[in-house]
């Protein structure tokens, strides 16, 4: 089974997330965490065959990356 890590960041300034990996490869954005897990899920199997990779038993882990901003 292959496992891709995907990143998950908040955006405070425009109050969105964002969901990135680069072997996927995928960028996506929405301002609910749920809905763009959603989409990720959707997204990925496609993506993976459109580069010609294989979308067969994948497993998905999503990793929030927390960022401190100094005021």
């Amino acid at each position: 089974m292959a496992e891709y890590v995907v990143s998950l960041y908040w955006d405070e300034e425009v109050e969105k997330w964002y969901a990135e990996n680069d072997y996927i490869p995928i960028v996506l954005e929405d301002a609910s965490l749920d809905e763009l897990i959603r989409r990720v899920k959707l997204a990925t199997p496609e993506l993976l065959e459109l580069n010609g990779k294989s979308y067969a038993d994948i497993n998905l882990l999503f990793c929030m990356e927390a960022q401190a901003v100094a005021v």
